[in-house]
């Protein structure tokens, strides 16, 4: 299929309904509104297509770089295409989701999810934390840098009250992740959650809610589930 063929079908699923949620949800036009679960088809279609994952990303439309998320092959992704793919991704379901993805499937995300932590844009920033949450779900332990991860937590511990907004929401799930995946840093995970307590933040209206970490950790404790790592972080 071809990009107009691609966003042609895009259209046709389009639905002003779920387009209204998820301009809520900090999603930006130009978009359709597409569910994701009426992309899936068209993804199954198209299997993973590097070029033609860059070529819908580029159409700036939000459901277009959704797809692009989905069939993107990460391994070939340069970090030249991920620094422009973050620097665009103005949708909060793109710069916390597609990216991230996408980042922490290719060879660069642990060094660009580091650098973007660092960047003043907070969408960026958001960017960044998320996909430092994405791999710590993928890479073995033995393959992380726990000091550094636990230096990450200090840091979120320190810096989560005055954070910008998507910033807390990426920080808090970050917390979560590193004491659902890595078993050495559970303990610490939750400490920080204590200590953080429940984050609060403007959800625009929504009935969303920040998750509350440490109860979240503990939950997955519970069922025997910490260190269960994800075969991909994609949906």
């Amino acid at each position: 299929m071809t990009v107009d063929e691609i966003m042609e079908e895009l259209k046709a699923k389009g639905s002003e309904q779920i387009k209204n949620i998820l301009l809520k949800h900090g999603v930006k036009e130009p978009f359709f509104g597409v569910r994701v679960g009426d992309m899936k088809p068209i993804q199954k279609k198209l299997k993973m297509d590097y070029q033609l994952a860059k070529d819908l990303y580029a159409t700036g439309n939000a459901d277009a770089m959704y797809l692009a998320g989905l069939i993107a092959d990460d391994k070939k992704m340069t970090k030249a295409d991920l620094q422009l793919w973050v620097e665009q991704a103005l949708s909060n379901n793109i710069s916390e989701y597609t990216v991230p993805w996408v980042a922490a499937g290719s060879p660069f995300g642990w060094e660009l999810a580091l650098d973007w932590i660092n960047d003043k844009k907070e969408y960026i920033v958001a960017a960044g934390w998320a996909t430092l949450g994405n791999l710590v779900a993928l890479i073995p332990d033995d393959d992380l840098d726990v000091r550094v991860l636990k230096g990450l937590l200090e840091r979120v511990q320190k810096e989560i009250p005055t954070a910008a907004n998507r910033v807390k929401y990426q920080m808090n799930g970050f917390v979560i992740s590193v004491g659902a995946y890595v078993t050495t840093l559970t303990a610490e995970a939750i400490k920080v959650a204590s200590d953080m307590g429940v984050v609060t933040m403007d959800m625009n209206g929504t009935s969303c809610k920040v998750p509350d970490a440490e109860a979240y950790i503990l939950k997955i404790k519970d069922k025997g589930k910490i260190g269960q790592k994800k075969k991909t972080v994609k949906c």
